[in-house]
C-alpha cells in the first residue's frame, strides 16, 4: 500500500507495475466523516477485519501470476456469501473486463471451504467458455472436472469425487447456443440420463456463466427439476434486456451485485471506448447491364427458377458483400495500420468483425496482397472437410465452399507446410497459436478476421481497434465491442469502434440516446457511457491536454524564452542539485502532459478541420505541440533526466516525424543515446554544445546550465562508488560554477575547465595520482574512503588486503543475499582485526564495495 493526503491510497500485490496499482471505493459509503482521502480509505481497506479477509481469501496466483481484488469483485463475492447463507438465487453483472472469471473463482472457493458438503457446477453455452473455465480454475490449481456429456454429467452428479464441476450445455445438443430447441434438447438429453435412479450426492451450487443467454427459463427449470435444492446464480457480462428483465428475475432471483460499463471505465478498471461510423455504399452501376447478364445467364429457366434464382441474387446482394466494397475495406485497413501510432508501433493490433465466413476468407486473400501478408487470419467457425467440397465442382469458377476450403488450406498450408493433412485439430491448433501471437506478439499477428468466434470471452490487451461489417445487435454487439477495452500499455488510452455498417443510425443518435438505435433493447441507464464519439472526445481531449500543459508553463517568467523554462523546471541556480531535485515533480508533470498532449494530436492530426478546427487554428495548433515537444527536450537535457526518466518518455519519436516534424527529433538522435559528459570527454566541450538544441546553444547561460546540471547528475549518481572522490568532483564542479558567475574567467576558459572536469568525472583514474599498486576503480575507492590520518604507504597496504579478502570470500550472486553479504562483510572485518592501530569503517567499505562491478 501506498498514498498521500491528496490522492489516497493505492494497493497492489508485490512486483505489480505502478499504473495497474488499485484505488478502493467503499461500496454504498456514508457521506464522507473523513476529508482526507488517504485515512479515509485507509480505514476501509485496512480496517483489521477486511484486510485479514482479503488477504487470506481474495489472492490467488493466477497461472503463477499473483493477483488482489478489486473493490467490485470484493464486494460481489460478500453479496454472493450473502445469499448464499440464505440461499437465495439471484444474478451478478459485472461488466466486460472486470474480472468476472475471478469472482467466480473467489465465490467457489469459499463455498466448498465454508460447506464441506457443497459442490459447484458450472454451466457454459459455448466451448471456448467451457475451456476458459477450466483453464481459470486450473489457473488458481483447483481441480475442476469437466464433463463430456449427459450420461458423464450423471456419473458425476451421483458420485461426490468431484466437488468443482463445469458442463458445456451444447455438447448435448445440436449447436452451440442456448436458444428455442437447443435447449429442448439439452433438457431431454438431461432427463433422458439424470431422471431414472440419480442421487446427487452433495449439496449443489449452479453457477450459470453468460446467463442472458438463457432467458427463456427453460433451461432453469429443468436444473431446478434435477437438483430441486440446488442454489442457482447466474453471471453475465452485459445488462439484461428490458423485455428480459422481468423475466431474469422471475427465473434467477434479484440482482446480488451490478458492476456498470461507466463504474469501470471511472475506476481505469476498463478503457473508454471512441466511436466512429464509416460508409462504404455498395451501389449497382448499371441496372440495365445486369438485367442483360441476368436474362443471358438463365435463358431456358422457367419463370418459377427465375423467381427462385432472382429472390436468391437478392438475398446474396443484401448479405455478402461485393469484391469491389471488401477491398476498399482493405485498403482502410491497411492505410490505418500505417497512420495511427498504436498500429503502427506494434503494440497494438485490430480485429474485423465480417458478415459471412466467405466474406471473411475473401477479406483475407485481399489482405494477402498488401504489407499485412502473414500477419493477418481468418478464426471461425468453419471447420474444412474434403467431403464439403466434393460436390462442389461446376466448371463455371468457384463456389463459396470451395473459396472457404481453399482459404483454410492456404492458411493451414503457410504455417505447417506444404504437406500438412486437413483435419479439424490441425485447426484447432493453427487456431490456439493464432491467438497466441494475437496477445502476445502484437507485431507479428496485427489482424484477426472473425465472423462467429472470439466475440465473447476472448482477452487480448493489445487489441486497440475493432471493424465491424456485420449486422450486430443487443448482447452480440455489446459483447464484440467490448474485446478492446482491455487495459494495455500507456499509448493505449481508448478502444476504437469503426462502424461500417452504420449500426448506431447516426453519430447524433448514438451519443444522446442509445435507445434509438443498436441498443433500443436496454434501459438507457444500463448502456450509459458505453460509446463516445471518437472526433468529439477527441477534440475534448486535446483541448483538456493544452489547457493542462498551459496551466503547468504559467509560472514560468515572461518573455518565457527557454533559458526560463530552464530556471523554473530546473533550477535558477545552475548546478544546484537540490533546487534540480525538488523541482523533479515538475519536470515529470511537463514530460508526461507533453506526451499526453502529443497524443491527442496525433490522433487528430489528420482530420482537424472534421473535428471543428479551421485551417489557421489546426496549423497553430501543430506549432504550439512542436514548441511544447521541443521545451520538454531542452528541459530533459539541462536537467540530466535523460537518464533517469525514460519511464516517462512514451515511444513517439515516429509519431512526431508524422504528424509535428522531424527536426528536432533527428537533432537529438545521438544525443538521447550518449550522456551529454561523455561526449564532452569524447569530442571535446565545444564540438559536444553543438549536440544541443538550438534554443539553448544560443544561449551561453542555457548551455552553462545544462552542462553543470549533467555533471552534477553524474556526480550524484557514482557517488555511492566512490563518496570521498565524488565529493572532490562537486567542490571542483561548485568552484568552477563561482568563477563562471563572477566573470573569473572567460567563456573559453570555462569550456577548457569544463573539458578536465568531466574527464575526471568519467574516469577516475585521470585524477588524482595514485600508488602504482592501486591500478583499478575498486582500490582507488578504497583508499580515497580509508581516511585522512592514514598513511599513504599504509593505506595502499590496507587496499591490498581488503581487495584480496574480498575476492577469495564472495560467492556468487552475493548482492542482496543477506548470509552472503555477511561473508564479504567479514572479510572486510578480518582485515580491520590485522592492524591494532587503525580503525576501518566497515559499513562503509562493504557499501562501496558493493557499488564495485568488478566484485
Amino acid at each position: 500500500m501506498a498514498g498521500n493526503d491528496t490522492e489516497g491510497l493505492r494497493y497492489g500485490v508485490i512486483k505489480t507495475p505502478e499504473k495497474y496499482w488499485l484505488r478502493w471505493k467503499e461500496k454504498n459509503a456514508q457521506p464522507d466523516t473523513e476529508p482526507n482521502p488517504l485515512l479515509r480509505e485507509l480505514g476501509q481497506f485496512g480496517n483489521k477485519e477486511r484486510l485479514l479477509e482479503i488477504v487470506r481469501d481474495f489472492i490467488v496466483f493466477d497461472a503463477g501470476v499473483k493477483k488482489i481484488c478489486r473493490h467490485s469483485q470484493y464486494f460481489g463475492v460478500k453479496a454472493a456469501q450473502m445469499r448464499v447463507k440464505k440461499k437465495e438465487d439471484g444474478i451478478i453483472w459485472h461488466t466486460q473486463g472486470s474480472g468476472k472469471s475471478l469472482v467466480m473463482v473467489w465465490l467457489a472457493k469459499w463455498i466448498l471451504e465454508d460447506n464441506p458438503h457443497a459442490r459447484v457446477l458450472i454451466i457454459t453455452d459455448r466451448i471456448e467458455l467451457d475451456e476458459q473455465i477450466e483453464s481459470v480454475f486450473r489457473g488458481v490449481r483447483e481441480d475442476i472436472k469437466r464433463t463430456k456429456s449427459g450420461n458423464d454429467l450423471k456419473q458425476v452428479l451421483s458420485n461426490s469425487v468431484n466437488r468443482l464441476v463445469c458442463s458445456l450445455v451444447h455438447k448435448f445438443g445440436r449447436s452451440g447456443e442456448i436458444e428455442g430447441a437447443d435447449v429442448d434438447l439439452y433438457v431431454s438429453d438431461l432427463k433422458q440420463h439424470l431422471s431414472d435412479g440419480l442421487d446427487v450426492k452433495g449439496d449443489f451450487f449452479v453457477f450459470v456463466d453468460e446467463c442472458h443467454r438463457t432467458q427463456s427459463g427453460k433451461l432453469h427449470k429443468a436444473m431446478k427439476e434435477l437438483l430441486p435444492d440446488a442454489m442457482f446464480i447466474g453471471f453475465t457480462g452485459t445488462p439484461l434486456l428490458k423485455s428480459d428483465k422481468q423475466r431474469s428475475i422471475e427465473t434467477f432471483g434479484k440482482y446480488i451485485d451490478t458492476y456498470k460499463y461507466d463504474e469501470a471505465v471511472s475506476d481505469d478498471v476498463v478503457l473508454d471506448l471512441r466511436y466512429e461510423a464509416r460508409d462504404i455504399d455498395q451501389n449497382l452501376t448499371s441496372q440495365e447491364r445486369i438485367d442483360q447478364f441476368f436474362d443471358t445467364k438463365t435463358r431456358g429457366l422457367n419463370d418459377v427458377a427465375k423467381a427462385q434464382l432472382k429472390e436468391r441474387w437478392g438475398t446474396m446482394l443484401n448479405v455478402e458483400s461485393s469484391m469491389n466494397r471488401l477491398r476498399k475495406i482493405v485498403a482502410d485497413i491497411v492505410l490505418d495500420m500505417d497512420r495511427y501510432d498504436r498500429l503502427k508501433s506494434g503494440k497494438g493490433n485490430a480485429m474485423l468483425v465480417a458478415n459471412s465466413i466467405l466474406s471473411a476468407c475473401r477479406l483475407y486473400k485481399l489482405f494477402q496482397e498488401t504489407t499485412l501478408r502473414g500477419k493477418c487470419a481468418v478464426i471461425t467457425s468453419y471447420r474444412p472437410t474434403p467431403e464439403s467440397i466434393r460436390l462442389e465442382e461446376t466448371g463455371e469458377g468457384l463456389t463459396g465452399n470451395q473459396v472457404k476450403y481453399n482459404t483454410y488450406k492456404d492458411m493451414l498450408t503457410a504455417y505447417f507446410g506444404d504437406s500438412v493433412s486437413i483435419t479439424n485439430d490441425k485447426v484447432d491448433q493453427f487456431e490456439r497459436e493464432v491467438q497466441r501471437r494475437f496477445i502476445d506478439e502484437p507485431e507479428q499477428m496485427k489482424l484477426l478476421i472473425v465472423v462467429d468466434k472470439l466475440l465473447t470471452g476472448f482477452d487480448a490487451p493489445p487489441a486497440t481497434y475493432l471493424y465491424i461489417d456485420k449486422s450486430m445487435q443487443d448482447h452480440g454487439l455489446f459483447q464484440a465491442i467490448c474485446r478492446v477495452n482491455r487495459i494495455h500499455t500507456d499509448d493505449k488510452e481508448f478502444g476504437y469502434i469503426i462502424d461500417y455498417k452504420d449500426l448506431f443510425m447516426s453519430l447524433e443518435e448514438a451519443m444522446t440516446d442509445y435507445t434509438g438505435c443498436a441498443f433500443e433493447n436496454y434501459d438507457e441507464e444500463d448502456v450509459e457511457g458505453l460509446l463516445k464519439d471518437r472526433l468529439e472526445k477527441g477534440r475534448e481531449q486535446l483541448e483538456d491536454a493544452r489547457e493542462a500543459i498551459k496551466a503547468l508553463c504559467e509560472p514560468v517568467d515572461p518573455p518565457k524564452q527557454i533559458a526560463d523554462y530552464i530556471r523554473y523546471f530546473c533550477s535558477a541556480e545552475s548546478g544546484n542539485d537540490e533546487q534540480i531535485k525538488a523541482n523533479e515533480q515538475k519536470r515529470i508533470k511537463l514530460y508526461k502532459m507533453t506526451s499526453a498532449l502529443v497524443r491527442a494530436y496525433a490522433n487528430l492530426a489528420n482530420e482537424m478541420e472534421a473535428a471543428g478546427y479551421t485551417a489557421t487554428e489546426a496549423e497553430n495548433i501543430k506549432e504550439e505541440v512542436k514548441d511544447y515537444e521541443y521545451i520538454r527536450h531542452q528541459v530533459k537535457l539541462a536537467s540530466g533526466d535523460y537518464i533517469d526518466l525514460k519511464m516517462y518518455e512514451p515511444d513517439m519519436r515516429h509519431l512526431l516525424d508524422t504528424y509535428v516534424s522531424a527536426e528536432d527529433s533527428e537533432l537529438l538522435t545521438d544525443f538521447d543515446n550518449i550522456p551529454l559528459v561523455q561526449l564532452i570527454v569524447n569530442n571535446g566541450a565545444e564540438e559536444a554544445v553543438q549536440n544541443l538544441p538550438e534554443g539553448i546553444r544560443t544561449s551561453e547561460e542555457a548551455m552553462a546550465a545544462a552542462i553543470e546540471n549533467n555533471i552534477r547528475r553524474v556526480i550524484v549518481d557514482r557517488s555511492e562508488i566512490n563518496p570521498r572522490y565524488y565529493e572532490d568532483m562537486s567542490q571542483l564542479l561548485d568552484e568552477l560554477i563561482r568563477q563562471r558567475r563572477e566573470n573569473a574567467i572567460n567563456y573559453q576558459q570555462y569550456l577548457e575547465k569544463v573539458q578536465d572536469l568531466s574527464n575526471k568525472v568519467i574516469d577516475p583514474s585521470t585524477g588524482p595520482d595514485y600508488p602504482s599498486c592501486i591500478g583499478t576503480a575498486a582500490r582507488q575507492a578504497f583508499f580515497d574512503n580509508l581516511g585522512d590520518d592514514i598513511p599513504d604507504d599504509l593505506k595502499a597496504e590496507i587496499t591490498i588486503a581488503i581487495d584480496e579478502s574480498i575476492k577469495d570470500e564472495r560467492s556468487d550472486a552475493w548482492r542482496g543475499n543477506r548470509i552472503k553479504e555477511l561473508e564479504v562483510q567479514n572479510a572486510i572485518e578480518m582485515v580491520n582485526d590485522e592492524y591494532d592501530d587503525i580503525t576501518i569503517d566497515v559499513d562503509k567499505i562493504f557499501n562501496i564495495a558493493k557499488n564495485q562491478d568488478e566484485y
